[in-house]
């Protein structure tokens, strides 16, 4: 789904938190009248908020058995509006892609990692660089001096995980919507074609020489348009989706909701409810735990936010 970061207000939402600090804030209370799910989108938002309200309600009902909890599904258009609301104690946990939830959780700072989300019985998934079949790239360093498109500016796997794996490789990055009188001939130059369909058009008419989208993205094309390409190279492997808690969030509570999101596929209603959430399959355990996950996302990121 389409997202707008707006990155020059981190300043004004980190100094916020450090005031929030200060103040003394203390942690929600252990009897919640409310658990609220928090969602970015700027479209469709009435029919989101309904897959996701019996997912929920099923949660709230299982969070406190001496009370009633509310369960609320919360939309917001970008991302930094989610963290601003995570802040006020209006949204208590999210559900993102790795870049995403690293930009929350680590450039915001107000969330904090809790399970993985199996997505269309993946739990994992990586990027693809291809290029046109008998085209004039044959390798990664036939790149350098031409254009490579990138699917979103704000996705994982159709951004920032292909161009922090070619980061590391060597390779530095000029934005050809922008004139850089300081650009080398050598930069790889980049567009985005905001959709996979574009992007796979322009690569195939080589109107650009490679693209990057994700692998479940290259399973869903057909099998002539797979005849048609070559995959140059594989990123590395990373959490097909997370689930992440506000970092206020009471420990009592965040345990009770960690327990019943690992068992919620165990019985039928449950997996019903899943579906109907987005496709979810499960949710278990983080790979490398919270602060190795962390530690890996924040490594990744890091570099391809700075090229």
């Amino acid at each position: 789904m389409p997202r707008l970061l707006i990155l020059p207000a981190v300043a004004a939402l980190v100094c916020g938190f450090f005031v929030a600090n200060a103040t003394g804030q203390t942690p929600a209370a252990v009897k919640p009248q409310t658990l609220s799910l928090g969602i970015v989108s700027e479209f469709n938002r009435a029919q989101i908020a309904e897959n996701f309200r019996d997912f929920v309600r099923y949660l709230a009902a299982r969070l406190d058995s001496a009370s009633d909890v509310e369960g609320r599904v919360v939309i917001a258009p970008t991302l930094f509006q989610l963290a601003k609301l995570i802040e006020q104690r209006r949204v208590d946990f999210y559900m993102e892609s790795p870049y995403p939830t690293y930009v929350v959780n680590d450039v915001y700072g107000v969330a904090k990692l809790l399970l993985r989300r199996w997505k269309g019985d993946r739990a994992e998934y990586r990027s693809l660089i291809f290029t046109k079949k008998n085209g004039e790239i044959n390798r990664l360093e036939d790149l350098r001096g031409k254009v490579l498109v990138f699917e979103d500016p704000e996705s994982t796997s159709g951004h920032f995980l292909p161009k922090a794996f070619l980061t590391r490789k060597g390779f530095k990055f000029i934005d050809k919507s922008r004139f850089d009188p300081y650009a080398s001939p050598t930069d790889v130059g980049y567009l985005f074609a905001y959709s996979q369909e574009k992007l796979v058009y322009w690569v195939l008419t080589q109107n650009a020489a490679a693209g990057a989208f994700s692998d479940d993205d290259y399973t869903r094309l057909d099998e002539k348009k797979k005849s048609e390409i070559t995959i140059l190279a594989q990123t590395e492997w990373l959490p097909r989706h997370l689930l992440s808690v506000r970092k206020d969030f009471a420990p009592a509570l965040a345990d009770r909701l960690e327990k019943t999101l690992l068992a919620m596929h165990e019985d039928d209603q449950g997996r019903r409810i899943l579906k109907k959430a987005d496709d979810t399959t499960k949710f278990d355990s983080l790979p490398q735990g919270e602060a190795g996950l962390r530690r890996r996302l924040s490594e990744i990121f890091q570099t391809a936010r700075k090229n």
